[in-house]
């Protein structure tokens, strides 16, 4: 059997992730400290736990409605109107529930793009958006943002990237891996820019309750004129420490979201009923687990930038999600390199850059969904590597 004659090229052709590269490493490696992976380190909260549980216990192990089970889809529109003021007025056809928010973004990036069509993809970015759009035949068009802009997608940036085929248009932001946010003023800006043109907004928001500045996050379908164009894609995960769970939402206009689930429908059936059944008491009574896991991410988050600062190597203030993106420019190493060379001297593993596009060269991805004692010691020994680059100079 000739393999490389059966298996699809574009499928093919899919580069692995960058991100579990560098995590598998770390697995196989004794003493090895990993700030590679963005998952909490947080249990699920006990409310939550228990409702799965009990769901279990009722014998609640049949597949539900395709989109979700209604009482959850109510309460996402409950929590999108209270957490962000977003008006999803009709639930049932508005709200699709997924298995994760990796699924929501597959859907929706195959539900609009055709072979042609062009995806504006801001960059460093996640690592899915490029290739499920070249799986589609979709032609990724990533836009390099800049440190100095603390990595936001400028209204310029975007109108310069924008062509007769340009479909959709993929907003990351709170952004993995540079923790990069988007102001409401930003936001603003970017909505004036699309306005009077058929593109379509990607809104990945799963890290929107991880925002560190004074005002909360913002999302762009609660502009003017916004919510007919925009698909947000929001989960578990990340605000409620669900990874495994693996249950995430999109929502949006009921025309577009009837061909999502329809997609959804084809290819998945349902998400799991278990986590559906946890996740609506996530939604009506965590509110204060969230605030209590962002406050200590938020003193991790400080700790890390002042650190890597203190060390020579340049880090801007994220606001959002829970990476830090320090430039290691000045050490004369690649992304790559550096990466490399650190996991191998002193066990420490980070992503570099290119994991996230080619934009992100010069800088690596530290996650801080870690304890603090595990960061200090990892923080520790990427000093003493920094030493060992300047001694042998």
């Amino acid at each position: 059997m000739n393999y490389d004659r059966v298996i699809a090229p574009a499928a093919a052709a899919m580069r692995p992730s960058g991100i579990r590269k560098f995590f598998d490493l770390a697995a196989e490696m004794e003493g090895c400290i990993s700030l590679g992976v963005g998952e909490p380190d947080f249990k699920t909260p006990w409310r939550i736990r228990d409702a799965g549980i009990r769901s279990l216990e009722k014998g609640r192990t049949s597949y539900t409605a395709n989109a979700g089970l209604k009482e959850l889809r109510l309460e996402i529109a409950a929590y999108m109107k209270r957490r962000f003021g977003l008006d999803y007025t009709d639930p049932l056809h508005e709200i699709l529930v997924t298995v994760g928010g990796s699924e929501a973004i597959d859907m929706a990036i195959r539900s609009l793009v055709a072979p042609g069509d062009e995806v504006i993809i801001p960059e460093p970015c996640f690592v899915c958006y490029q290739p499920i759009t070249t799986l589609t035949g979709g032609v990724p068009v990533p836009v390099p943002l800049k440190a100095e802009n603390e990595f936001r997608l400028t209204a310029e940036e975007l109108k310069a990237a924008i062509t007769p085929k340009t479909k959709l248009l993929v907003l990351p932001f709170p952004c993995n891996p540079t923790g990069a946010v988007m102001e409401k003023e930003h936001l603003e800006a970017i909505a004036q820019a699309l306005r009077g043109t058929d593109i379509m907004v990607l809104s990945d928001e799963i890290y929107a309750e991880l925002n560190y500045g004074t005002e909360r996050h913002v999302s762009i379908a609660s502009l003017p004129g916004m919510a007919e164009r925009t698909i947000v894609v929001n989960g578990f995960s990340k605000a409620y420490a669900m990874t495994g769970w693996r249950l995430g939402f999109a929502c949006g206009p009921a025309p577009v979201m009837q061909v999502l689930t329809k997609l959804h429908q084809n290819c998945i059936m349902c998400a799991p009923t278990t986590s559906q059944y946890a996740a609506v008491v996530a939604l009506r009574e965590c509110d204060d687990e969230i605030e209590r896991m962002r406050r200590e991410y938020d003193v991790r988050r400080r700790l890390l930038v002042k650190r890597f600062n203190d060390m020579g190597l340049a880090c801007f203030e994220p606001k959002g999600a829970f990476y830090v993106f320090p430039s290691i420019q000045s050490t004369g190493l690649s992304s790559a390199e550096f990466c490399e060379k650190l996991l191998y001297s002193q066990k420490v593993a980070v992503v570099p850059g290119t994991a996230f596009g080619d934009s992100g060269e010069g800088f690596v991805r530290v996650s801080y969904a870690y304890s603090v004692n595990h960061l200090t010691e990892a923080l520790g020994r990427i000093e003493r590597f920094l030493e060992k680059l300047k001694a042998h100079g």
